[in-house]
């Protein structure tokens, strides 16, 4: 192996997930929310990890990310799309430069103080680019086809050695926060079934957690994910019952790729609702209480099939809503998104918003906060806002977004006079509470004000606003 930057960092907490909280602690105890978005070692922020091309561009970009309040990366240890990032070749063989190159990545996040969400395969290129691929039998590997991938126990073997190798090497860095065991699972991945879904699930999570703990004695959160519409194709098959309540997963987390509205938004409300609408029913299959979170969206249509990038000032309130519609609606942190931009990079105005998320989150107690949905408990006066919400008895975050203000571009006006209503929130403790009202381009309060919990809810007017605003109540600190 070529030499790496093995970090010399001490010690850092794991993040980690405890019973009935649905959001992410740390060991210590402190409050850990994802946001970030996924990213690829052959994109353009990342490419000079490759053979160590350029270690300070990529060091720099990743800063950058940590300067906008970016707390995670998704990433895939080997996209498949092109032959020179294969993990392995021929299979079993772990080709030296791309071990060094997570080797360099573990130890920049390490030092900046980013986390990884790791998935070990790019199933959608694996597939497309099957003919070249070294488990293709044809190239010594184990499988003939990758219809067979959750059925050949010379796979499932192959699957479990290369994450061994990855829980040795970079399973004890505090860069790593949970581990995608398996990057959307699909009836073509077992000759068009689901039925064993759960076994393939149970054999990777126990492996790795067992593991994790002779070596460590302790474990990284685990989840597999799904591509979001086949919950809604495929209605025959419980894919919710692995996806949602396995129990050797601590989380769940699906692609929210909503046909005709987030995969090829023509406007940026419509996506916001389906973000709301999906994180709402999520929700409602989860049973424990265990954190969810999408780890793929953004406008996969437009970009894949259409081959075109959305403009970018559009695309820029479209992530900022579809991060907002997720938060809100009780979902950890602000959604994944995939770029499908070209060059695969988010915009500027992107790394705003997430900054602006981050900010927000630090006034929500993410460590006592048991929240459930309450898209459709909390009112509003006016038909002209969407609601999305989420509280317990003591804290609620909510986001109201206008629908009556959508210009001819498929953008909110800016110009459009503002609105003035009221929200009444069930569900809360007899008390005091503050009340603050969040601009969501800046992350920055707008207004603050004391309101009483009367009957278990909290009556708010809301002072005008032009397109969008988040609220957040908390009990009023105790003193004079």
């Amino acid at each position: 192996m070529t030499t790496t930057l093995r970090s010399t960092a001490g010690p850092e907490s794991w993040v980690q997930v405890r019973a009935g909280l649905p959001y992410f602690v740390t060991e210590d105890g402190s409050p850990w929310t994802p946001i970030g978005q996924n990213d690829s070692i052959s994109w353009i922020e990342l490419a000079g990890l490759h053979r160590r091309r350029d270690l300070a561009g990529v060091e720099t970009h990743l800063r950058r990310l940590h300067a906008h309040g970016v707390t995670c990366l998704r990433l895939m240890m080997e996209y498949a799309q092109g032959r020179r990032f294969y993990l392995e070749r021929p299979a079993g063989r772990f080709v030296p430069h791309m071990v060094a190159l997570w080797d360099d990545l573990f130890a920049l996040c390490e030092r900046i103080g980013l986390k990884i969400l790791l998935t070990p395969f790019d199933t959608f290129w694996t597939w497309l680019q099957w003919d070249h691929h070294p488990y293709n039998e044809r190239h010594g590997g184990p499988l003939a086809h990758p219809s067979q991938f959750l059925l050949s126990r010379p796979t499932r073997d192959a699957i479990k050695a290369r994450l061994t190798f990855a829980v040795e090497r970079w399973g004890g860095s505090p860069a790593l926060f949970a581990w995608d065991l398996w990057n959307e699972i699909h009836p073509a991945h077992a000759d068009g079934s689901a039925d064993g879904f759960g076994e393939f699930i149970h054999d990777l999570a126990s492996h790795v957690r067992d593991l994790e703990l002779r070596l460590y004695g302790r474990t990284h959160p685990r989840t597999v994910s799904l591509f979001g519409p086949e919950l809604w194709w495929r209605p025959e098959m419980d894919l919710s019952t692995p996806i949602y309540r396995h129990p050797d997963l601590d989380f769940a987390t699906i692609h929210i790729y909503h046909e005709g509205t987030i995969d090829a938004p023509r406007d940026t409300v419509a996506p916001a609702r389906s973000m709301g609408r999906i994180v709402r029913d999520a929700l409602a299959e989860i049973r424990d209480d265990r954190p969810f979170l999408d780890s793929e969206h953004g406008p996969i249509h437009t970009f894949k099939d259409r081959r075109k990038s959305l403009p970018e000032a559009f695309d820029d309130e479209y992530f900022r809503h579809m991060q907002w519609a997720h938060c809100a609606s009780g979902g950890a942190g602000g959604g994944m998104r995939w770029p499908n931009r070209n060059p695969h990079v988010l915009t500027s105005g992107m790394r705003r918003a997430q900054r602006a998320l981050g900010a927000v989150a630090e006034g929500i107690d993410w460590t006592s906060f048991r929240r459930r949905n309450l898209n459709d408990a909390v009112k509003t006066l006016s038909s002209q806002v969407a609601v999305f919400a989420c509280g317990d008895a003591r804290q609620v975050l909510a986001w109201l977004l206008r629908t009556d203000v959508t210009g001819p571009n498929g953008m909110q006006r800016t110009d459009a006079a503002p609105l003035s209503t009221w929200i009444r929130v069930p569900g809360l403790e007899a008390g005091r509470y503050v009340a603050t009202g969040w601009d969501t381009g800046t992350g920055e309060p707008a207004w603050t004000r004391e309101v009483e919990a009367a009957g278990g809810a909290v009556s708010l007017a809301l002072p005008p606003f032009g397109t969008d605003v988040a609220i957040t109540l908390r009990p009023r600190p105790a003193g004079p």
